[in-house]
């Protein structure tokens, strides 16, 4: 009869700290929400620089620079074998444009 009181208590205390937690979550989520929203107007402008003039210019160089060394491989490899690899080629292309043109159009989806 012991085990099952203690074991009862214990079910019920972990039953109500559940319920006092998820209220407490419940609670805060409006506050956290509403400070990401004012923290993200307040260093949008920021944030925006710094995104356009050093993140976008360091992937674009890392791009660049990948692309012209798939294209001496691939030449390399076509030398070798005589088949030429255009799709890895093509992709880094692909993704260096979106890269070039991604500050135009970024930011008023964001």
């Amino acid at each position: 009869m012991r085990k099952l009181k203690t074991k009862l208590v214990c079910a019920v205390t972990a039953f109500m700290a559940m319920l006092n937690f998820a209220a407490m979550n419940a609670y805060a989520a409006g506050d956290v929400a509403s400070a990401v929203e004012s923290t993200w107007t307040s260093a949008k402008d920021q944030i925006q620089s710094v995104v356009n003039n050093v993140v976008f210019p360091v992937i674009d160089v890392i791009l660049g620079v990948l692309l012209f060394v798939k294209i001496a491989t691939a030449y390399l490899e076509y030398r070798k074998h005589g088949t030429l690899e255009w799709t890895p080629i093509a992709i880094i292309f692909g993704g260096l444009l979106f890269s070039l043109t991604a500050p135009l159009y970024v930011w008023s989806i964001l």
